[in-house]
């Protein structure tokens, strides 16, 4: 006999949204990226430095995790099959995406990804290197002349200032959909959120019988 499913049943069913390796990056990357935030604030801001102390300890810190930033990325692109694969997700922009952007996220077929996340990625991935390079010649600045030294310190400033920003509204993105936040914790959503947020996403899942919804 067969078995009926119901729409609400339908809808609660869980779907895998990340593997272990993507959710590994992600939370990785997110501390060191807090990490960061708070020891960098920390030293931007003479009264909260003046309030921590510590100042040599904070660098330190700070120093450390801004070297250690690339790392689980990097080992994601060499060992995770879903994080390369998300990976180009991310780095696609079509017709639906510009639509997504123009009407403020009310139109356009969303796939995995929508076009807010697909530029945070891409401004984070572009940041990371270059608050790398920019880090590293304030931290050692004796081989540099005195005006890549301030060019540094510059532009390492104020995409200091634009990271702050954009982890803050991550952050009240991702509280303000619990689901969405339980897929990047336990690695599944439900198919009702999928076929409410993600309709492209789940046509894919349904097209790929590797990648079906879990019963």
């Amino acid at each position: 006999m067969a078995v009926t499913t119901t729409p609400r049943a339908d809808a609660s069913r869980p779907i895998a949204r990340f593997d272990r390796a993507e959710r590994a990056v992600h939370w990785t990357n997110a501390a060191l990226v807090l990490a960061l935030l708070v020891t960098g604030s920390c030293l931007y801001f003479g009264p909260l430095s003046a309030l921590v102390g510590r100042r040599e300890t904070l660098k330190t810190i700070h120093v450390y995790c801004g070297l250690a930033l690339p790392i689980p990325v990097v080992l994601g692109l060499l060992l995770g099959r879903g994080f390369r694969r998300d990976a180009k997700r991310l780095g696609r922009f079509d017709d639906q995406d510009w639509a997504w952007l123009k009407s403020r996220g009310r139109r356009g077929r969303v796939g995995k990804f929508n076009a807010g996340q697909k530029l945070n990625a891409a401004f984070v991935a572009g940041a990371i290197p270059v608050m790398l390079a920019t880090g590293s010649i304030m931290r050692w600045f004796k081989p540099f002349p005195l005006s890549w030294r301030t060019g540094a310190t510059f532009v390492h400033d104020w995409i200091f200032l634009a990271l702050l920003v954009v982890v803050i509204g991550h952050i009240g993105k991702a509280l303000a959909d619990p689901t969405a936040l339980k897929g990047m914790i336990s690695g599944r959503v439900t198919r009702g959120w999928a076929r409410r947020n993600r309709p492209r996403w789940l046509e894919e899942l349904e097209r790929d019988s590797n990648r079906a919804p879990i019963e």
